[in-house]
């Protein structure tokens, strides 16, 4: 059906914080009736994708990222989504950055917590270690009475005692490195940051809005129609996805129409 999902646009593996591995994933979309999906690791591109598009196991996997980046003038971080990946000595320099920083701040905050709890966590710490990673390893702590979300909200989350900023990219750099090696450059969930509006008016320097994700604003109940009149106003494309960490796929994405005008657009179709 038209109207049903067809690709799912965000997705995370455990090259990054999510736990699918590249290769579990597409059964996983197979089983909930997903056709598409792209690969969205944090600051990271998947190391088995070579390609800006792939079928595998009878599933389109887009060879995409999440970057993190700065918004100065709106004391805003936002994330971007590049879509259908060709690697650029400039953009694997920046990455190789952040990677850095990431395994610095995970060491970080692992200390933060051991000292604030008095435990040692047991959590292996490499360039992918995210938050999630040390949430998990919280949660499965047998001396630490806090589940996963208990763990973020308590601990670790922006303004927690836990809490350690990463040093990310400013949008402008983010924009010229993702234009330049990604087919498509997204928006992602506009309505997840604090000033959603402000935030969406620099859509119309990227190719889409992230218009379909599976939690609303806090304060915005309709966002995502909100986010489809953004883009069509703007003529944008629209992407959507799941924003999976786990195995649950196909929660949010785009209708099969949208996903081969993003095909089309992207240069990428094949």
């Amino acid at each position: 059906m038209e109207d049903s999902i067809y690709a799912d646009l965000h997705v995370h593996t455990t090259n990054s914080d999510g736990e699918l591995v590249l290769d579990e994933v597409p059964a996983v979309a197979a089983d909930v009736g997903i056709s598409a999906v792209a690969i969205t690791d944090h600051d990271r591109l998947h190391p088995k994708l070579d390609a800006p598009r792939t079928r595998i196991d009878g599933i389109d996997v887009i060879h995409g990222i999440e970057l993190r980046v700065e918004v100065a003038p709106l004391d805003e971080r936002i994330d971007l989504l590049g879509y259908g990946v060709s690697e650029s000595p400039a953009l694997r320099d920046e990455l190789d950055r952040l990677q850095k920083n990431r395994k610095n701040r995970a060491t970080r905050i692992v200390d933060l917590i051991e000292n604030e709890l008095g435990i040692e966590l047991d959590v292996a710490i490499d360039g992918g270690t995210g938050r999630p990673h040390i949430a998990r390893a919280i949660d499965a702590h047998p001396d630490i009475d806090l589940s996963y979300q208990e763990a973020f909200d308590e601990l670790i989350a922006d303004g927690r005692p836990c809490y350690v900023p990463r040093e990310i990219p400013p949008f402008e750099t983010g924009i010229e490195l993702l234009s330049e090696t990604c087919g498509v450059v997204s928006l992602a969930h506009p309505y997840r940051y604090e000033d959603p509006e402000a935030v969406l008016e620099l859509a119309p320097r990227l190719d889409a809005v992230e218009c379909r994700y599976p939690y609303s604003s806090p304060n915005i109940a309709s966002s995502s129609d909100l986010d489809v009149q953004t883009a069509e106003r703007q003529d944008l494309l629209l992407t959507g996805g799941s924003d999976a960490h786990t195995n649950e796929l196909g929660q949010a994405g785009i209708r099969k129409s949208q996903y081969e005008r993003l095909l089309d657009t992207g240069g990428f179709k094949g």
